[in-house]
Parts: C-alpha cells; structure tokens; sequence
C-alpha cells in the first residue's frame, strides 16, 4: 500500500486503499475517545470492546500513518481529511473513526463517529468526538468510554486527556463484564460512580472524589478518598469491611492493604467488638528470587479462662497469636523450610474464630534432595491447647536428622536403599530421649513364567538409646529402661502376587491373590523408650508392611504369614476398587502390640477398603475392620461425595470400636459424621452447609458423659460469585464451650470486590 508524503498535499486524493504519512517529529500516547457516557457503562458491544484493530500502515516512530476510503486535501485552509474506515497509528497506538478532520495550522485533529484508540499496552478508548492536538499528548473527549487491556471500564460525559491522565467528570467504574451469556448488553454486578475520576494510565490506578459504590443498581456506601490500581497490579489503599458477629457480640473488621513493593506488602486490619478489646490484625509476605514467606500476626488485650476449669482469670494481660511461615530454594538441591505457630492461650483461637486446631505445631527444615540421595536435619516444637493436657509433657524434637541413599545391587540386582538416623527429644516436665540407628533394606522384583509378581526383601538396623527421667511418662509400656539401650533388628520378607486380568460386562477386571511370609527373630522392644510408635492401627495401608508400626521405636518381631487379594473392575465412567486381607502370626509368644489393635492375637482381624466412582458424579471408599471371631465391626470409616462442582452432598461416618486398653493408646473409640453440601440455585447463587456431629455413647466409650447424639458445629449460607464479585452471609453455631469461647451463634457478611481487595 503507498504512502502519500506531505509534499503531495497539493492535490486531492481520494479512493479505497489511500495511505497518508505524516512527519510529526515527536512522540505521542493514546488519544481518548468515547462512545458512552457514566450512566452507558453497560451500552458498549463486549465484542466490540475486545476486538483488536485491524492491522494499520507501518510508519516510523516520529510519524503518523493513517488510510481511509478517502482522503482530501484543502489547499487554501491547509486542511486534511480522511473519511471512511479511518485507520491512524502512531508508536503503538492505533486510531479507528469514520472521520478524521486535521488543522495543519492550529495543530488541532478531530475524530469523529465510532472513535477508537488503542495504546501499546491493550487499553482502548472509545468515544463520539475526540478533539486533541496534532501530538496527540492532550485533548477533550465526549461521550468518552476507556477499556483497559483486563477489560475493566471507565464511562463518562466527557474527558480530559493530559498525557497519561486522564480526568474524567461524572464517571462510572467497574471491572464487570457487560454482556450475559446470549451477548445481549445488562448492567454490571457492581459500579463505582463519581463526580470525578482521575486515571494514570501508566502508573495504572483510579483516583475518584466523591465517589459511591452501586450494588445490583442500589446505591450502597460512599467511598470518600477511594483510590485502587487497575491492570492487575496492586496497590495501596482500604479493603472491603468485614463485618460478623460472635459470641454474643458485633464483629468489624477494617483492612487496610499497603503496597509496600512489587514482591511485597502488608495488610493491617483493625478490628472492633462489642463484646471485647479490640484487636489488631497484620499480615506481612514477601516473594524472593529464592522463595517466599509470610508473617500473620494477632494481638489484643482481656482476661484469659482456663478451658479445664472455666475460670476467668481476674487479671487482664496481653493475647496474641503468630503464624509464620515460608520456603528457600538455595540451589537445585539445598532448600530450608519452617513455620512457627505460637499462641498466648488455650482460648484465643477458638474465642476470635480464628481456627479449632487442638495442637500448634512449629518447624524448621533443611533438606537436600539429590539423584540418588536425601538428608533432612530439622527441629519440631509443639504446644498444646487441649483442655487438661500438661504443656511439660509435650516434646520438643531437636535436631531430627535422616539421610537415605538408594544404591543398586551389583550381586543380586534389586536396590539398596540404606538409612541412617538420630532424634532428640525434649520435655520440660518429662522424660527425655535420644536415639540413633543405621539401616539396610535391600528389595528386589521379579516376575516368573507365569505371570506372578515376586517381590523379596531384606532389612537390618542397629539402634542406641539413652532415655532420663523415664517414670514421668505415665503408660509403662511407653517407658523404657532409663540410660543407655542398644538393640538390633532383622527381618526378611517375601511376597507373591499372581494377577488375573480378563472381559467382564463390557469392562476389564483384575484379580490379583497376594500372600506374604515376614521372617523376624525376637526383639527386646520393651527397654527402649515409645516416641513414635503410640497409635498403632491395622487398616488395608499397612496389612502388608514390614513393619505395622507407624514409627521406628517399636518394630514388629513375630513371624507371620498376610493374605488376601484386590480386585478391580474398570470399564468407562465407572471404576471399582476392593482391597481385603488378613495375617496370621507363625510364633505363640505374646504380642507387644496391645489389644484392640486387631493384631495382638495370633490370627489378626479383617481389614479391607472399598471405592466406588462413576464419572465425577459419585465417590464412595469404605474402610473397615471386621473382628476376627465374630465379624463385629471394629472400624467403619465412609466417604461418600454426590453431584457435580456446582451442586453436590459430602458425608464422611466414622466409628472406632477397638475396646483398647484405657491409657495404651493415643486414638479413643468414638462415632461421629459429618455432612456437608453445596446447591447451586442458578448460575450464579448457591446455598451451602455443613454439620458436625458426635455420636459417641457409652457403648462407646464408657468413661464419657456423651449421651450419643451431640452436636458440635454447624455452618448454614448463602452466596453470590461471578467474575466481578463475591458475596456470602453465614451463620455457624457452636455446641461446645470452651474456656472462654461460649457456644453460641456467629455471623459473617462477606463482600469481595474485583479491584477492591483482591
């Protein structure tokens, strides 16, 4: 396509096609247009809005280059006009109009009629008439409406470009899309009107004065002083409100988010109550070339109740919680990890909503992960926030030191993976440990001629121990003898699976028997100290493991033979899965694992796991344990989720009915259910729930004064989302009390604003 040079100006071209090239000799920015004013925010075409201009002519970045279907020149008054399909560009910004009026002499250029303009950056400017300087640097705009490249919108009477500012009177904001799903125009979620709005396009944020927030066409609160960023950066400024109430009193929360740098910020909530001290709320996070971290942090002032008494102590002191944690990417192979939990008292969370954690845990990691090898040193600190449970007895594991490294065995084949291991332990009113072992498993698979999967494994440890102050732990069999223990630990193992694969109703499935025989002389458990062995449970995870132990300090020494099978059934959109199994134990010499369990007699109970899934519509897993001489029911654990994403039903039942010895183990028989659900009503609203309730009895458990039903919590609300908003209110109730925390109802209204706190 040619280019016309302004020495041709002395005669009239006109035609389809024409070009014009213009030396200005200066730079320029967007030219504001408008096709729509405050009360139009809504009016624009979305398609029209995102579609990109068509390509315009190259031109150099000091000129200006326009065509048109026509193009005339007026001699006398020095006046150009282009007319039709007028398409202009200069340094990225892309003008469109059905006319183009350009005074050579007053430097004044005016657009007119579906007046478009499009910067480097994606942001469009639409309007009726645009009246700018030839520099296209500053100008006044009617009717002007301004699409930034995130699609949200700037409608107004009228505008004033003044570089990269533009100030607009009597304007609407919003971030909302304009158009439903049938491309028909409505009037977005939520706007943002002003008598006037400022914007800097580069620095990319809206100030606004005298501003008011819109809610589905309701006028809602006047923002004074309201500014925020625009093009999906941050920026500083108050978030959203949040207002509830709990326990008994009102609840109001006033964020207020400071963009301190690119990868960094703050936000600082002040909170009030009616019931209460007020409380001050921040949180603090980074993003480094290295990793990130986050710093939360909660502090107030009041009196604190002890949960295991309900006294209310008469002195008011300070209350506060930190949550802090973060992750290092040293190298490829060296990271560092921690987080450090840490609260006043056993009250605070639950008191403030905070979260219903029993048990605050606080760490810091170094790990090295190489091909073929891995070594953590960490250290672990606990605090308790159970009612009655001695902070004393509580350990603080420091340092916890493991390093594995995987070797192949160049006799034999199969691999090496060998291990070594220390661990230290803490109590500042109990007993302390230290331990150390060195381990070799080796394992190797095979397949035979006819089909089956052998898989043959060997394993040795040596293990010190050094224990003081051994009477404090209550349970015997925990204790170990206090000083220095030593024990060593072998064990070998061979395992057969023969799978059977075939057709069956349109599907596949598989059957595979397994039968495994572990080998293991006696071992002097008892001498060393229990840390990490306390909640033994037999379930289909650990049926065919070496050891069925969850920790190192007990291992299990009888000789014993596993047997059951899996079975699958897969054909499309629906799958089957059922895993069941059973051991029996070689020796006749007393078992250490504890009655209940399902392990402790030489014929174990029956475990197994059933799951269920058809499409993403239906899950089911079913976990159970069936008593060995009559089959009753000692863990029936159910899964089970309906539906789709928008609509679906959530029940998870759980009884434990292991009749363990009283004070042997960690996990108490109990019987609760949960439920939960979401209904969506529409596209956009949706209702959901949740409830938990206690089941446990005294056919349970007979040292509770439960009476079978009780409930513990329930949460009931209402939503609102769509691509702009975010709008809730939910009611919970709790049952329980707990120090200073009242059963009671609490409330919490949730606005969430596109722009405005996110």
């Amino acid at each position: 396509m040619p280019f016309v040079n302004s020495r041709d100006f002395g005669r009239k071209a006109q035609g389809p096609g024409l070009a014009l090239l213009v030396a200005l000799g200066c730079a320029t920015c967007v030219v504001p247009g408008g096709a729509a004013s405050a009360q139009e925010l809504s009016k624009p075409n979305e398609a029209e809005a995102q579609k990109a201009p068509a390509e315009a002519p190259k031109a150099a970045n000091d000129e200006l280059g326009f065509t048109a279907d026509q193009i005339l020149y007026d001699n006398d008054r020095d006046v150009v006009t282009a007319q039709g399909n007028v398409l202009a560009t200069r340094q990225g910004n892309v003008l469109r109009a059905d006319l183009v009026i350009w005074d050579r002499k007053t430097g004044k250029l005016v657009a007119k009629g579906d007046v478009s303009v499009t910067d480097p950056k994606g942001n469009i400017a639409y309007g009726d008439v645009m009246d700018v300087t030839d520099t296209l640097k500053d100008g006044i705009v009617k009717s002007l409406l301004i699409v930034t490249e995130q699609s949200d919108r700037i409608a107004a009477e009228q505008g004033e470009r003044r570089k990269a500012i533009f100030i607009l009177n009597h304007a609407a904001y919003s971030p909302c899309t304009v158009v439903d799903d049938h491309g028909c125009a409505k009037n977005p979620t939520w706007q943002i009107k002003a008598a006037r709005v400022v914007y800097d396009s580069d620095k990319e944020i809206v100030r606004y004065h005298g501003a008011r927030l819109e809610l589905f066409g309701l006028p809602l609160l006047p923002m004074p002083g309201l500014s925020h960023p625009v093009g999906g950066r941050s920026g500083t400024g108050l978030l959203v409100a949040d207002i509830g109430a709990m326990n008994g009193g009102l609840d109001l929360g006033l964020p207020y988010y400071w963009s301190i740098a690119p990868n960094r910020d703050l936000t600082v909530t002040p909170r009030v109550f009616s019931n209460a001290y007020p409380m001050l709320q921040a949180k603090y996070r980074a993003f480094l070339d290295e990793g990130a971290y986050q710093i939360t942090g909660y502090a107030t002032y009041g009196r604190r109740t002890d949960p295991a008494t309900g006294v209310t102590s008469s002195k008011e002191d300070f209350r506060g919680y930190i949550d802090a944690s973060g992750k290092f990417q040293l190298s490829p192979e060296w990271s560092i990890s921690g987080s450090l939990r840490r609260v006043t008292d056993r009250t605070f969370l639950n008191r403030y909503n905070i979260n219903y954690d029993d048990r605050l845990r606080s760490n810091i990691t170094a790990e090295r992960i190489g091909d073929q090898s891995y070594l953590s040193i960490a250290g672990w600190a606990f605090q308790t926030l159970r009612p009655g449970d001695p902070q004393g007895q509580v350990p603080i594991a420091l340092p916890v030191i493991d390093y594995r490294l995987n070797l192949k065995d160049p006799v034999l084949g199969g691999t090496v993976k060998l291990q070594a291991n220390s661990l230290a332990i803490t109590r500042t009113g109990g007993q302390d440990t230290q331990r150390a072992f060195v381990g070799a498993q080796w394992s190797l698979r095979k397949l035979t001629g006819l089909g089956q999967e052998v898989i043959l494994t060997g394993y040795a440890r040596g293990d010190i121990y050094h224990s003081s102050g051994n009477s404090l732990t209550s349970t015997v069999i925990y204790q170990g003898l206090p000083g220095w223990q030593t024990r060593g630990i072998v064990a070998a193992a061979g395992e057969m699976r023969w799978p059977f694969v075939g057709e069956f109703l349109g599907g596949t499935q598989r059957i595979v028997p397994r039968v495994q025989l572990v080998v293991s002389p006696p071992l002097a458990n008892l001498i060393v100290p229990n840390e990490d062995s306390r909640a033994v449970d037999l379930d289909d995870g650990n049926l065919f493991a070496l050891n069925r132990f969850p920790g190192y300090d007990r291992f299990e020494d009888s000789s014993r033979i596993t047997y059951g099978f899996d079975y699958n059934f897969d054909r499309p959109y629906f799958s089957l899965l059922t895993t069941i199994g059973q051991s029996y134990r070689l020796n006749s010499r007393d078992s250490i694992l504890p009655p209940g369990t399902g392990l402790s007699d030489r014929v174990s109970d029956i475990v197994g796991r059933i799951e269920l899934r058809y499409r993403d519509f239906f899950t089911l897993t079913h976990r159970f344990r069936l008593d060995k001489d009559n089959l009753a029911i000692r863990r029936n654990e159910v899964d089970m989720t309906i539906g789709s994403r928008q609509t679906y039903f959530k029940v998870s039942y759980l009884r434990l009915n292991r009749n363990i010895t009283n004070g042997i183990e960690d996990l108490r028989d109990v019987e609760e259910v949960r439920l939960g659900g979401r209904v969506a009503i529409g596209k956009r609203w949706s209702v959901f729930g949740s409830a938990t309730i206690d089941l446990t009895g005294v056919d349970d458990d007979p040292q509770t004064n439960l009476d079978g039903f009780t409930p513990l919590r329930h949460y009931l609300g209402v939503a609102y989302q769509d691509d702009c908003i975010d709008v809730g209110f939910t009611w919970r109730r709790e049952y329980q009390s707990f120090g200073d925390a009242y059963a009671g109802n609490s409330f919490l209204v949730r606005l969430a604003f596109r722009n405005l706190g996110i």
